[in-house]
């Protein structure tokens, strides 16, 4: 199975090795018809520290890194 790759907006680059990605998703909502927009939050392993905050970047899925970090940066 392939693995999955996101795009989305880095909002926190506090930790070390760590980056917060927001990615935001559009979808037609199946009552009203109306475009509603949601986000999540990812937390991906950015091991060289190379992005900061506002920064688009593409994340893709791998092993487990930690506890919460299940994403690695794949390119901005």
């Amino acid at each position: 199975m392939p693995k999955r790759i996101l795009a989305g907006t880095v909002t926190s680059d506090q930790n070390e090795q760590t980056i917060t990605v927001s990615v935001e998703r559009r979808f037609t909502h199946p009552v009203l018809k109306k475009t509603i927009r949601k986000s999540k939050k990812y937390r991906a392993h950015d091991p060289k520290n190379e992005f900061k905050v506002g920064d688009s970047v593409r994340i893709q899925e791998c092993s487990p890194i930690s506890k919460t970090k299940r994403w690695e940066v794949v390119a901005n």
